[in-house]
């Protein structure tokens, strides 16, 4: 009786969403959602006033030559990484450890980092997405190698090395996933140097953040423009032919670097003095005392900055992941044929590619400026950017379905048909999703919202880059930590082997995977 009444309920896809529904109410209660913007709407009809009208004169080409510049070479080495480390990435736990550390820092956090170094020069802006994109692509080219059909390999002859094995059985197959996967994470790569463009960097964020403090809502409007024009071509430019093309291109048109003293001397400095404790350098390492100092060192930061900077960005991220859940669920519709139609598909679609291209921190930036510092636009920001990945996933999605031939219509065939045989898969998104959205909620400290980025950023302005770094550590320890119960959760619900790759479409996704198929996206 005793080992019933301890036993561990089974965790099903209701219990889950209810755990989930409860965590954001009581995260609800504690969170800042004041506007203080004297009058938002005010702001928001000039806001629209110059998205109707804008200002194409006023674009600075360069401007999106190296947004894509930096893209493109940042995905590139960050693919030819990621490629190195999944040949030995099943076999090895510090490679996976390595690359599950890289991934869980953000681009923002590494630029911050590399600008010590380099200052606002190409190798920073390439780095920062370089950095962390190896880790992803690890993950997610280790999985497709797993995940590769073996039929080819057995009528190898005898004695073939394992190198002629992988590049004749593997090889074939995979290239084409590799590309697919490569040229998604292109499409990533420039929201990523974008939003670079925030802190100093040539890209297009740089001349937005500048328009955007002068009101000039026009040229904000022709950038953003731009901007969702280069992602909705970029099946036209970038393609498996045009990629070496690019990569030359890129290097060729890398703005001047802006920065002075030597890049070695700044990184031998930055790794044996300014990120090294203060109370270590220099010290004793084997004396008790330096010890007891860097315990007095460490302790009110982790009590005054860590503890309050996870809680509010736990706080942040669990409401936007609940609210991102609702919108996804109200906006598949929109793009499945059967509840839109011919005509009503494309343009559902349409709208849900240009809310998910606009970056969220470009969109926090933007609601910010409406509403006024609190955790609301950073709420909206993450939920309608993620809502809007996850209700286009399972648009497709239930575009594969079949119907029988007397299901119902309208509401009934979406409540009692649709839903209930994509919840799974719905799950399986949003579980994922989590650990994104808390990666995001922590860079919008930045912004002045008090997530741990708001310590971060804090303590790199006062040149206390050994905090920066701790703090820095302590936001990938909590990112990897909700990855991990991430992962946990959906083997309990047993959705472990659904698809997340994001760059492939339900029909070329096979429904039945290993366990390890979780792909980053």
């Amino acid at each position: 009786m005793a080992n019933r009444m301890l036993a561990i309920p089974k965790l099903g896809y209701r219990s889950a969403s209810n755990l989930f529904l409860l965590i954001a109410a009581a995260a609800l209660l504690v969170a800042d959602l004041s506007i203080s913007a004297l009058d938002p709407w005010l702001e928001m009809r000039r806001l629209l006033a110059g998205l109707v009208q804008p200002d194409i004169f006023s674009i600075e080409a360069m401007s999106v030559v190296w947004t894509v510049a930096f893209a493109v070479l940042g995905v590139s080495i960050g693919a030819t990484a990621g490629f190195l480390f999944a040949l030995v990435f099943a076999r090895s736990r510090s490679i996976r450890a390595l690359c599950a550390f890289l991934r869980s820092i953000h681009e923002l956090f590494w630029a911050l980092l590399l600008i010590q170094v380099s200052g606002l020069t190409p190798t920073t802006g390439v780095l920062a997405v370089a950095i962390p994109y190896s880790g992803i692509f690890a993950k997610v080219f280790a999985e497709m190698i797993e995940e590769a059909d073996l039929s080819a390999e057995r009528v190898l002859p005898n004695g073939t090395s394992l190198v002629s094995r992988f590049a004749f059985a593997r090889i074939p197959e995979l290239a084409p996933q590799f590309w697919t996967y490569s040229l998604y994470r292109l499409e990533c790569g420039m929201r990523s140097t974008l939003v670079l463009g925030f802190i100093g960097l040539p890209t297009i964020g740089f001349h937005l953040d500048s328009f955007f403090k002068q009101g000039n809502y026009a040229q904000a409007a022709a950038l953003l423009l731009t901007f969702y024009v280069l992602i909705g071509s970029r099946r036209l430019w970038a393609r498996p032919a045009t990629i070496p093309l690019l990569i030359v291109a890129s290097l060729l048109v890398l703005p001047e670097a802006v920065g002075g003293g030597s890049t070695l001397a700044n990184f031998t400095r930055f790794v044996t003095h300014e990120i090294v404790p203060t109370p270590l350098r220099g010290a004793d390492l084997f004396s008790l005392t330096t010890w007891g100092n860097f315990a007095g060192w460490l302790s009110p930061i982790v009590t005054h900055q860590v503890v309050p900077g996870v809680i509010q960005t736990l706080v942040l991220s669990q409401i936007a992941m609940v609210a991102m859940a609702i919108i996804a669920l109200i906006l598949f519709p929109f793009i499945c044929r059967r509840f839109t139609g011919r005509i009503g598909q494309p343009l559902g679609r349409i709208a849900l590619v240009v809310v998910r291209s606009t970056p969220e921190y470009m969109l926090v930036y933007v609601l910010l400026q409406l509403m006024g510092p609190s955790m609301l636009p950073a709420i909206i920001a993450l939920s309608l950017h993620n809502g809007a990945i996850v209700g286009y996933l399972m648009g497709r999605h239930a575009d594969t379905l079949t119907y029988r031939p007397d299901a119902p219509r309208g509401l009934n065939l979406y409540a009692f048909e649709t839903v209930p045989r994509l919840y799974g898969q719905f799950l399986a998104y949003v579980l994922y999703r989590w650990e994104i959205i808390l990666r995001e909620s922590a860079i919008f400290g930045i912004l002045g919202i008090l997530t741990l980025g708001y310590y971060v950023d804090a303590a790199i302005a006062e040149i206390r880059l050994d905090v920066a770094m701790v703090l820095i550590i302590a936001t990938a320890l909590l990112s990897m930590a909700v990855d991990a119960l991430s992962r946990g959760l959906r083997r309990r619900l047993r959705i472990d082997t659904m698809p997340t790759r994001l760059s492939e479409a339900p029909s070329e996704m096979r429904l039945a995977r290993p366990a390890s198929a979780e792909q980053a996206a």
